[in-house]
């Protein structure tokens, strides 16, 4: 185990980079990772010398692949408890600006991951999916995918559970730009700092504005997680993972 845990803080000049230090594993979200996340977004909250967060992964495969499917098929995960990943705007406040760097694959809860950042950078290569529907899984997370993109798009997302790529990503509005993955992190620094160099006040209350009036509904994560619930309960849900565990097909039940 590395000295920090499977996930890094560090601040350089005003801005947090967040890693999820997990290559091996695609930087999958294991019980490790999601401590580390909260400890990490939370201790962003309370530094005053870091002005932007940057979540991303470490290496050049993955920004997160998702849960650690193995870890769900040993623990039975059911309907996973609302504070089982950190989901800015639904389960922890995060007032001051967020950027996804999405460098590799964001499948299932990496999609989360990038979804709920403010903006999004991905590198070329990066690729997005929600997963769920391919391993029985449910996504009530993605209540907002439905005003970020394009309502049909979301709708090909989520029921295919189909990647899109950088590109793709970039024209239905899901990443604010695209750029080689060697400059990656320089074009997120620069768009940090810039961000960081303005009045914070004006910077955190154009966010509240743009979210307040986006168009989300208050109870729309709660509408959310009652419409997964039964899919979380399901055999199937137990099966996704089980089968992947055990490296073979899903055989599907409908129940």
């Amino acid at each position: 185990m590395r000295a920090e845990g499977p996930v890094r803080y560090e601040v350089d000049a005003g801005v947090a980079w967040l890693t999820i230090d997990r290559p091996e594993a695609r930087n999958a979200l294991s019980t490790g990772v999601r401590d580390g996340l909260w400890r990490g977004i939370r201790r962003f909250n309370d530094d005053a010398g870091a002005a932007v967060l940057v979540l991303t992964g470490a290496g050049d495969q993955a920004f997160c692949a998702g849960g650690d499917l193995k870890e769900m098929a040993a623990t039975g995960l059911a309907v996973p408890p609302r504070d089982f990943l950190p989901h800015i705007g639904r389960n922890i406040a995060v007032e001051k600006p967020t950027i996804a760097a999405v460098n590799g694959v964001a499948y299932a809860g990496g999609f989360l991951l990038a979804q709920m950042c403010d903006l999004c950078v991905a590198a070329e290569h990066a690729r997005f999916a929600v997963t769920e529907a391919k391993v029985g899984r449910g996504a009530p997370w993605a209540a907002s995918l439905g005003w970020l993109i394009p309502p049909r798009v979301a709708l090909q997302i989520l029921m295919t559970g189909d990647p899109v790529d950088a590109g793709r990503a970039r024209e239905i509005g899901l990443v604010n730009e695209v750029v080689p993955l060697a400059g990656l992190r320089d074009q997120v620094q620069t768009i940090a700092r810039s961000i960081a160099a303005n009045a914070p006040l004006s910077v955190r209350a154009a966010k509240r504005m743009v979210y307040r009036t986006a168009g989300v509904r208050e109870d729309a994560f709660e509408e959310a997680d009652r419409i997964w619930e039964p899919v979380y309960l399901s055999e199937d849900a137990q099966e996704g993972p089980r089968s992947f565990s055990e490296k073979r097909a899903p055989r599907w039940k409908g129940r």
